[in-house]
């Protein structure tokens, strides 16, 4: 049997045997990158399938899965609705974000300081983003107060898309200056790039939006068409920008952002097959993850690799949140509270697998893998094991809080349809929409 065939099998039958257990495994805190992750490391290791983590189909599939997450997410950026209580989001967003990559940079090039501060900035731009999924419990749990919930389910959804020009600009950054990049002038592709990814945004996300919003009006479409044609402008923006040389992660965020924007609510809805083909893809990247980098980044981390882990998981991740959040009024168990679920997960692993596609297989290149890989495989334990009891615990203090709380502003609750489909849990049928 050839490596594909092995391979095939082995996700089909995780899968089915996960889904018809997943609400069992649900109630003992165990997500699905867990089983995903445990199922590639043990077939790596017996040798029952063989995965490099730079074979092409590799690639492709973590950047198609990526695309359609990050289309998916934007697309349900209401940004009428967010108006209403955009502070705490946007602070996280645009002040607790880039506090994150600054100190991470900071942290990496300590520990690091032989591989110089672009090798640095870029650890720490990869390990920013945060993975709502790997702590379900925390976003779907109605004792948690909504307005907490939105606002790291907002964070999680938007904060892969902010971080993803950062990395993909500071790959080039490395590249140059490891000489892989000859005599260009990175500054004016990085700009060329994304300026590409803002037009076939706008022509590709929004145009489309607004023509399948045209045809939905006038009866031209089905309900099972309507999710094809999402599935498909999902793709469509990136592969069209990466077509004419521009960031197709970028322009599927984008894209995302302008389609739910100009479509109305029923086309909103109609991402759920784009959502789902994603979510299977990433199952894809997670057992793969498993196998080929998650064994040899542990038999490889140092203590400094480490020390740069746990920092990104907590004083990284904390303190920038709590200097986002400060002025709102919120009490130190909040900020606490989500400043440690901010897990690094799916995003981090696929930015790992581009930067090991374009820069090729060096010491710098081994370097960032190995930090981004035990950092995510603490995370999927730290966070995985510790959402529902820690939830469990802040919605008990949350219940004590007067009416006028911040936390206890109302909101419209969040969307929580993905990260229902890889943790599904009683709980999470009750609070998901």
């Amino acid at each position: 049997m050839d490596d594909h065939a092995a391979i095939s099998l082995l996700l089909l039958g995780a899968v089915l045997v996960y889904s018809l257990a997943a609400r069992r495994l649900g109630r003992a805190n165990i997500t699905a990158p867990m089983v995903f992750v445990v199922v590639g490391v043990v077939a790596g290791n017996t040798g029952l399938v063989q995965v490099d983590a730079d074979v092409g189909w590799l690639l492709t599939v973590a950047e198609v899965t990526l695309a359609l997450l990050l289309f998916s997410d934007a697309s349900h950026l209401q940004l009428r609705e967010v108006g209403r209580d955009r502070g705490p989001a946007l602070c996280l967003l645009l002040i607790g974000l880039p506090l994150s990559i600054v100190a991470g940079t900071l942290l990496a090039y300590w520990m690091f300081p032989e591989h110089g501060w672009a090798a640095a900035a870029l650890i720490a731009a990869m390990l920013a983003p945060t993975d709502a999924a790997l702590g379900a419990a925390v976003v779907t749990d109605t004792r948690v107060p909504s307005r907490v919930r939105r606002l790291l389910n907002v964070e999680s959804g938007l904060n892969d898309g902010l971080a993803t020009p950062v990395v993909t600009v500071l790959i080039v950054v490395v590249a140059s200056e490891t000489g892989q990049l000859g005599d260009q002038n990175w500054v004016i592709d990085a700009l060329r790039s994304l300026s590409i990814a803002v037009g076939v945004a706008v022509a590709v996300g929004g145009a489309g939006g607004a023509v399948l919003r045209w045809c939905r009006g006038h009866g031209w479409t089905s309900p099972l068409s309507e999710q094809v044609a999402v599935f498909a402008l999902a793709l469509l923006c990136y592969f069209a920008a990466v077509a004419i040389d521009g960031n197709g992660f970028v322009a599927a965020f984008l894209g995302g952002i302008m389609f739910g924007y100009l479509a109305n609510a029923e086309l909103r809805a109609r991402t759920e097959f784009t959502e789902t083909t994603g979510l299977l893809a990433s199952y894809v990247v997670w057992i793969a993850f498993g196998a080929a980098l998650a064994w040899p980044a542990l038999a490889d981390a140092t203590v400094r690799t480490y020390v740069i882990a746990v920092g990104a998981l907590t004083l990284v991740r904390i303190v920038p949140v709590a200097i986002a959040m400060a002025g709102y009024g919120w009490g130190p168990p909040t900020v606490l509270f989500v400043g440690w679920f901010g897990p690094r997960g799916l995003a981090t692993v696929i930015f790992a697998l581009i930067a090991l596609e374009e820069l090729g297989n060096t010491a710098v290149t081994d370097h960032l893998v190995d930090v981004a890989s035990v950092t995510v495989l603490l995370s999927i334990v730290a966070h995985g094991f510790s959402a529902a009891p820690l939830a469990a615990r802040y919605g008990r203090w949350a219940a004590t809080l007067p009416d006028d709380a911040p936390e206890k502003v109302a909101v419209t609750p969040p969307s929580t349809r993905r990260i229902v489909l890889q943790a599904d849990s009683p709980e999470n049928h009750r609070t998901s929409h």
